[in-house]
């Protein structure tokens, strides 16, 4: 057995070809965000007859289930990465599109430190930084 038929299963999906095909592209791309129409047009690229209403429907169940986290950034483009249970946050360059997963150990804490000041406890956030390069 596959380690993506092994990865469906954990979650309760059937294993299909469809998912299984996304899930590969998934683990194997350059890349670790990537769109719908990135899936898409790489299915396409490797001749899978995968239609896009398909991999937007996967893609959604993968996200129910856990598999991938689904970041919309600036402009409401939404890109898909594999959950791998490690927090990080991205920053998107502005100019290349380009994506940068960080990990601050000081952001984390004073996230912490600023929902404690106000009466909370953090239990989960989403930070991105857009940025530019410098001139």
């Amino acid at each position: 057995m596959t380690n993506e038929n092994q990865e469906l299963r954990k979650v309760g999906l059937k294993v299909t070809l469809p998912r299984v095909k996304i899930l590969q592209i998934l683990e194997s791309a350059e890349t670790h965000h990537l769109s719908a129409e990135d899936v898409y047009k790489a299915l396409l690229d490797a001749g899978e007859d995968v239609g896009l209403a398909t991999v937007y429907r996967v893609l959604t169940q993968f996200e129910s289930a856990g598999l991938v986290s689904r970041l919309n950034f600036d402009g409401g483009h939404a890109v898909f990465e594999l959950s791998k249970g490690d927090h990080h946050d991205h920053m998107v360059c502005m100019v290349s599109g380009q994506v940068i997963e960080f990990v601050d150990e000081d952001i984390e804490k004073l996230q912490h430190a600023i929902a404690e000041r106000h009466g909370f406890e953090l239990i989960d956030h989403n930070l991105v930084l857009y940025v530019k390069p410098k001139s």
